[in-house]
């Protein structure tokens, strides 16, 4: 399992490298969050999903959409604003969507994927079906109205939901000292509604993993939701390709502390360590990962824009 999850946070890595390489040629005109330093909490969580279930994310989603299994080449579509784009090249990077994988969507409003993903949860309770939803957000979703609200639903009726709180320390450029009482953890308020809540270390895949599959069975079993806070950190801006730290906002220390903490370096020293893959066969997934990349930018870059009739198509559910 280590090396399957190994695989899925390199491939996040080397997919979001690519993107911050190609974004200064002003082709891609929409912004990005990248999700470069804290992989293992999607592909943990995902790794830990069926492929049957769903998925909602926020406007860092990359990692969570391809987690879940969506295509590469439409995604890298979509940041061109190509037509064969996963959302037709109308959302760009922050709306993300292949509900063929069960990733149902993803949008920049904080927050407001939490109830959709409620919903979704109830749906498949009403429905009978045996289907978990996973919702992710940052911290700074849990200073929203609608986090209260959905915990406290999600709680009331036992659905079977996985709330994912990356807490990345930041929102933007704001630490969780300005934003939230000293002393509290998000983890703590979700317990307080009801919601069944732990706090890890989510640079550590092979924990993430292991804690949302057995939050994942309790679900199915229905003993109701759970709550992952999963503390990691992200290493390049809030919304760019680049590194910001020269703006003040955090310290050189701290983000060297974490830089030494990466979540893939931790994976490979462990199979490696074990004995379960060598440099040699690394090297051969790298590879393999980056002729991926090359088809699936070739395919994007090469792939037409969408025509002005376009424009009133796939407006609402049909």
């Amino acid at each position: 399992m280590l090396k399957d999850l190994f695989q899925s946070m390199l491939s996040i890595r080397m997919i979001e490298e690519r993107i911050a390489d190609e974004y200064p040629k002003q082709e891609m005109r929409c912004p990005v969050h990248l999700s470069i330093g804290q992989e293992a909490v999607a592909s943990g969580v995902c790794t830990a999903l069926r492929h049957s279930d769903f998925v909602f994310s926020n406007h860092r989603c990359h990692a969570h959409y391809l987690a879940k299994g969506g295509d590469l080449s439409r995604m890298l579509a979509e940041l061109y604003g190509k037509k064969t784009g996963c959302a037709s090249g109308k959302g760009g990077s922050m709306h993300l969507v292949d509900t063929g994988c069960g990733f149902m969507g993803a949008a920049p409003i904080v927050g407001s994927t939490i109830p959709i993903a409620v919903g979704t949860a109830f749906s498949a309770r009403q429905r009978d079906y045996d289907r978990v939803t996973a919702a992710f957000f940052g911290e700074g979703a849990a200073e929203t109205g609608v986090f209260y609200e959905s915990l406290n639903f999600a709680a009331l009726h036992k659905l079977p939901i996985l709330f994912v709180c990356e807490n990345n320390l930041y929102s933007v450029y704001s630490p969780l000292s300005v934003r939230q009482p000293e002393g509290r953890r998000v983890t703590d308020v979700a317990r307080a509604i009801g919601v069944k809540s732990q706090q890890i270390d989510g640079n550590d895949v092979s924990l993430i993993y292991s804690s949302a599959a057995s939050a994942i069975d309790e679900m199915r079993k229905g003993h109701g939701p759970a709550f992952l806070e999963c503390m990691t950190y992200r290493w390049r801006e809030h919304c760019g390709p680049n590194f910001d730290n020269d703006l003040g906002y955090r310290t050189h220390d701290e983000y060297e502390k974490w830089r030494r903490n990466c979540p893939i370096n931790r994976a490979q020293f462990a199979l490696e360590d074990k004995g379960i893959m060598s440099e040699i066969e690394i090297a051969g997934i790298r590879s393999i990962i980056n002729q991926k990349i090359d088809e699936a930018f070739a395919f994007a870059k090469t792939s037409p824009y969408p025509e002005a009739e376009d424009a009133f198509t796939a407006i609402y559910a049909s």
